[in-house]
């Protein structure tokens, strides 16, 4: 492929050394016979500005072929038009030299070889310009000193007819040999030659001595080409022009049909510059034209880009979320086995002590990993945006004491005392999410157990009644051993901990207090923390709330007798139906077992269950399959409530389950108060 390109760039650059050679001859040719003024200077001169753009565009083996064929084509014509050997040198001596020179003023300070603004066309001309009046400089004085010629007026023609070829076929090459302008504005064939048959025709008619001198007629036609074809269409435009009028003006212009007065010289500028001008005109057209195809270019490039961007995003959110729910299921299964059947040994009376001090670690082992767990789908829940705040008339101080009340038993174990104050001059009810305050609470107690080695740890709560809303404070002050202000900053970043050096003392994913900013904030709270090394922490939230009424919620409470309650268990792990059956079995409750969706729906057919608990993970039939057949059964049958008992807890998975049918979500490991309260909360409403 490299091979390829690179031989294609060789074709390139001989194509364009073979057709700057062919031009460099022609117009020296043509300027030299036909053009020259009584001084001997010729008054069009493109050669410096083709030899000086070939220097540009070709590589260095081509540049020094370019250079020999323009030195010995030079030396060639002008002794042909009848130059003296010393003069035939100096000329080509100050053409080549000034071509060397634009070409390393140009690589100095102008950049890359092309013209796709205003602003470059016009910093082209400006470095262009000193070096043809230094040049057009150095050939007066040796004529004048050498040849006895009038210095000033060599000078300015010099200087006239190689201004004016740089500034016209300079740009007008760099234009044409462009690449982006090339691949822009893409016509069909047709259309380009009737373009360019038009301009031909009418600077045919506009510059013969019989014709209509009317050349303000190009402009329309230059810009319509500008329009339709870009740079190149205006350069184009322009070159065939010139090459019309420029002829024409040799054989006579103006003298049939307008009289001057003017000498053949001047007549010959006079059309330069009009060409100048025309091309100018066009040009800036064009080049408006190409900048702002290439911003639409740029801003589709960037639409494509952002939209495989966003899919990309999409497909990594997708694939996080899916490797979510895989390790959260595979964690989750073996996790219910492991609480379930700890939580039953727990609850018999045979068992020596030291067993059961050993069934107590293992407990809490898996407790602790059951909260990693849930750090990391609440993190996932608040990342995506879908947790929903439940507001309902909530006692605050009644939240903190239900919060220390659970810790309180840890922070005994490890010989720390637990106060709880409360300033309420209120005493009421206030609109907070009760059950995420309680979340964030806990999250502050259990790092203030866990970081306090002695001494205490304070709960406080103080409220300050306002016209519309009350401010609530919660401060969690403890005696550990306090954080340095340089770490500060990381405590409420995801993943992270103020020491995670291999040495720390305490694990954990660092996910609580990234969870609680998350749940604060999205409260309309503040949280923060004030500590130093060895004087403690205080981590504080404050909060705004109005002070409420209380109403009747109208939720069934769970019953209290279940020994009723016939219920299907579904479940194709025999450890699961196992757990859920003794625990189930526990408060009275008849279990019958299934372990495929398949024999669930033939069960719930037969009718009598009044709950049905569903594994979502099975084989032959799943879970939401099983739940829409049963769903599908006629009467009573199929209005059983359906709960879904599954390590499937994200929320997109928890909406499958309702929106399959199923009317409540117990998440594995199972908790025995959990589901309990689940099964009572659906026998009550029956």
């Amino acid at each position: 492929m490299q091979a390829n390109v690179a031989h294609q760039e060789q074709r390139r650059q001989d194509g364009l050394l073979l057709l700057l050679a062919v031009s460099l001859a022609a117009s020296q040719t043509f300027s030299d016979f036909l053009t020259r003024d009584p001084q001997g200077i010729a008054t069009l001169w493109p050669s410096n500005a083709l030899l000086a753009a070939g220097l540009l565009v070709l590589d260095r083996r081509r540049q020094v072929a370019l250079t020999l064929v323009a030195v010995l084509i030079h030396l060639a014509i002008d002794l042909l038009v009848g130059d003296s050997p010393d003069r035939a040198a100096l000329y080509t001596v100050v053409d080549i030299g000034e071509a060397f020179l634009v070409w390393a003023v140009v690589r100095r300070f102008f950049g890359a070889p092309r013209v796709r603004t205003m602003r470059q066309l016009a910093l082209l001309t400006t470095l262009t310009a000193p070096v043809t009046f230094v040049s057009s400089l150095a050939c007066a004085a040796v004529l004048a000193l050498v040849h006895g010629q009038v210095f000033l007026t060599v000078l300015a023609d010099r200087f006239l007819c190689s201004v004016l070829g740089m500034a016209i076929v300079l740009p007008a090459v760099l234009v044409l040999l462009d690449s982006e302008h090339r691949r822009a504005f893409q016509r069909p064939l047709a259309e380009r030659i009737s373009l360019y048959v038009l301009i031909a025709l009418l600077a045919a008619i506009v510059f013969h001595a019989k014709g209509l001198p009317l050349p303000f007629l190009l402009f329309p036609v230059s810009l319509l080409a500008a329009f339709r074809l870009g740079p190149r269409g205006a350069a184009q435009a322009s070159i065939i022009v010139a090459c019309v009028a420029i002829p024409l003006t040799v054989q006579g212009l103006w003298t049939g049909q307008v009289y001057t007065g003017w000498p053949q010289a001047q007549q010959n500028r006079l059309v330069q510059m009009f060409v100048g001008v025309l091309f100018a005109t066009s040009l800036a057209a064009g080049l408006a034209l190409a900048q702002q195809e290439r911003l639409r270019r740029l801003l589709l490039r960037r639409e494509r880009l952002t939209r495989a961007a966003r899919g990309r995003a999409l497909a990594a959110n997708e694939a996080k979320t899916e490797f979510l729910a895989t390790m959260s299921h595979e964690i989750r299964t073996p996790l219910n086995s492991v609480l379930g059947f700890t939580q039953l040994l727990v609850g018999r009376d045979d068992l020596p002590a030291d067993v059961r001090r050993q069934l107590g670690l293992i407990d809490s082992a898996g407790g602790a990993l059951l909260t990693v767990v849930n750090d990391i789908l609440d993190f996932s829940r608040v990342e995506a945006g879908q947790v929903e705040l439940l507001f309902q008339p909530t006692s605050a101080a009644a939240v903190l004491h239900d919060a220390a009340g659970i810790i309180r038993s840890e922070a005994q174990a490890r010989g720390l005392k637990l106060e709880v104050e409360v300033v309420d001059p209120v005493g009421g009810l206030h609109d907070l999410d009760g059950l995420r305050l309680r979340q964030v609470l806990l999250n502050l107690l259990n790092n203030a157990v866990k970081f306090t080695e002695a001494g205490r740890i304070r709960a406080s709560l103080t409220v300050e009644p306002g016209d519309i809303e009350d401010r609530l404070r919660f401060e969690i002050a403890d005696t550990g051993v306090g954080i340095p202000v340089e770490r500060q900053g990381k405590l409420f970043q995801r993943f992270s901990q103020v020491d995670s050096s291999a040495s720390r003392s305490h694990g954990g994913p660092g996910l609580g207090l990234a969870i609680s900013k998350a749940l604060v904030e999205l409260m309309g709270g503040r949280i923060g923390v004030d500590s130093a090394p060895d004087h403690g922490s205080v981590f504080w939230i404050e909060l705004s709330a109005p002070p409420v009424d209380a109403y009747d919620a109208a939720e069934p409470a769970p019953i209290d007798d279940p020994a009723a309650a016939r219920i299907l268990l579904v479940d194709d792990h025999p450890m699961n139906r196992e757990v859920g059956a003794a625990l189930l079995a526990l408060v009275g409750c008849r279990v019958e077992t299934a372990d495929n969706g398949q024999q669930a729906v033939a069960m719930a057919a037969r009718g009598g269950f009044d709950i049905i608990l569903m594994d979502i993970h099975m084989p032959e039939m799943d879970g939401l399959a099983a739940t829409r057949a049963i769903r599908a059964l006629d009467g009573d049958h199929g209005q059983v409530p359906i709960i879904a008992m599954s390590a499937d807890a994200l929320p997109q998975q928890v909406e499958r389950c309702y929106a399959a049918g199923m009317v409540d979500h117990v998440a594995k490991p199972v908790q025995r108060e959990v589901l309990y309260a689940k099964v009572g909360r659906w026998l009550a409403r029956k």
